[in-house]
């Protein structure tokens, strides 16, 4: 995270000290660096341009889900990014930030008929249809509006990312995608219906890969299929091999991206040279972790120490509520002082004030720290305000953007009247 980087011992958000940024809007507080937002955008650009893809022959399309802040789709959209969405609202977010709806793809399993109509209505790109029931639905819903729905099929190839089981998607056992060998029927039921245009092939295996060799075993079996949808004359457009690269949260060595998207072109070039005598196709990405997982920190004040025989815990103002990670995944963030000075070291749980035993942001670290400290919890960019709740009734933590030596407020925090104001009493 070279974007957050020690100066005087003070950890900064590049020109800015993360002290002076709680000082001014308080904590918790999630912080992120539109300097590394940028980079991690520019390694998938860089490297679609560096492998002969510019205009049209690329689409990184950035994945809402992992921080949809309105701040942060804009700077993406201004970079040339398209968007993978999984929600009519997260379409409304893109359209908000000034994205180009043109550029969206709209993924997932259970699409209701109200965000098929409002997709629609905007001229998406295309639809990552994942069950032929969403299928006959989005015919039916075309069909009413006088419109035709762009699709692709979401295809499973049944590959093993991995990684994680809960956020491993290619898998049989998961409820994403339609199954390889069913996908032919499916393409050739698509083809038939007048609602519908087939215009790509769509495959998403899972999240935090550090290997790229789960996507290309995926990649080969995509190839596979298109060559028999081709011959049976359903022609497709573009291949969208979705996300899934991992970043650094502790001591992985993911794959760099380029070195991926270099791997991958070739392949793809290869197939089309000795089958389609080089013809393109348009090939498409959904990254969201790699983008902007290692852009973003979360900065929480120590309030308590507490010591027993059996351990300690550093209590501090942010939750589970606010970084849902750990909790739900067992996952590890890296926690670092935001001032380094000479208070011994002991090794400390993390621990949020949410009555859960599960409320626990990092375990087993060794820290000097006092109350009233400041500790960042790093690489917090991707799933941690996007999966935030107000339990407990707690508000939602401010977030920041850091622009070289600016810092704009890009989301107020919440306070209890917020929470409370769209409930009523029943007199």
């Amino acid at each position: 995270m070279s974007h957050f980087s020690y100066r005087n011992g003070v950890l900064h958000a590049e020109d800015l000290p993360l002290t002076a940024l709680v000082k001014q809007f308080g904590s918790p507080l999630y912080v992120y660096s539109a300097a590394a937002l940028t980079a991690n955008y520019a390694a998938y650009a860089d490297a679609c341009k560096k492998n002969g893809r510019s205009g049209d022959a690329a689409l990184v399309c950035y994945s809402v889900k992992s921080n949809s802040n309105l701040a942060v789709l804009n700077l993406l959209g201004k970079l040339g990014s398209g968007f993978d969405i999984v929600s009519g609202g997260e379409l409304l977010r893109v359209i908000a930030a000034g994205g180009d709806p043109r550029k969206v793809i709209f993924s997932g399993v259970g699409k209701g008929r109200d965000e098929m109509q409002l997709a629609l209505q905007h001229d998406i790109l295309c639809f990552n249809v994942e069950s032929i029931p969403e299928l006959h639905r989005l015919n039916e819903v075309a069909g009413a509006a006088g419109k035709r729905a762009r699709v692709s099929l979401r295809v499973n190839p049944n590959v093993d990312a991995k990684t994680h089981p809960y956020i491993s998607t290619g898998l049989k056992e998961n409820k994403f995608g339609v199954a390889y060998e069913d996908a032919l029927d499916c393409y050739r039921t698509a083809a038939a219906l007048p609602h519908i245009e087939v215009v790509g092939i769509d495959c998403h295996i899972g999240s935090q890969l550090l290997d790229d060799a789960p996507l290309l075993e995926a990649l080969d079996k995509v190839i596979e299929l298109i060559d028999r949808l081709e011959a049976e004359q359903i022609h497709i457009h573009h291949l969208d091999i979705g996300g899934g690269i991992g970043i650094t949260y502790d001591d992985e060595q993911p794959v760099p991206v380029g070195d991926y998207l270099g791997r991958l072109f070739a392949r793809i070039d290869a197939w089309r040279k000795e089958k389609y005598a080089g013809a393109p196709v348009k090939v498409m990405f959904e990254p969201g972790r790699s983008i902007v997982g290692n852009a973003g920190v979360l900065i929480t004040e120590v309030q308590y120490l507490k010591h027993s025989e059996a351990k300690n815990f550093a209590v501090v103002d942010a939750a589970m509520n606010d970084l849902m990670r750990p909790a739900m995944y067992e996952a590890w963030h890296g926690v670092q002082v935001v001032q380094q000075g000479g208070e011994a070291a002991r090794v400390y749980d993390v621990v949020g004030p949410v009555c859960e035993s599960g409320d626990w942001l990092a375990r087993g670290r060794e820290l000097a720290i006092a109350p009233g400290d400041l500790l960042a919890l790093m690489s917090a960019g991707a799933y941690g305000m996007t999966m935030a709740s107000n339990y407990n009734t707690r508000g939602r933590a401010a977030e920041v953007l850091v622009d070289g030596a600016q810092v704009h407020l890009v989301r107020k925090r919440e306070n209890p009247a917020d929470l409370f104001a769209l409930e009523t009493i029943v007199s």
